[in-house]
């Protein structure tokens, strides 16, 4: 039986919100093990002169805690 826990980040990009989920996942990935699935929870966007500035994600991962 696997146990999971899950816990919630914050990531931005310049560019997208698929660079922002490929970034803060990829850097999840480097301080969890065993990263099985993450849910965006919300999706921003900050605004600059009328423009968008950036891009903001906030997921939730789900990691399986070791044996």
């Amino acid at each position: 039986m696997a146990v999971a826990r899950v816990t919630e980040i914050s990531s931005t990009s310049s560019s997208s919100f698929e660079d922002a989920i490929r970034s803060g996942l990829e850097r999840a990935n480097e301080t969890l093990r065993n990263v099985k699935s993450a849910w965006i929870k919300e999706q921003y966007v900050r605004i600059n002169d009328g423009s968008i500035a950036e891009y903001q994600v906030n997921m939730l991962v789900t990691f399986v805690l070791d044996d």
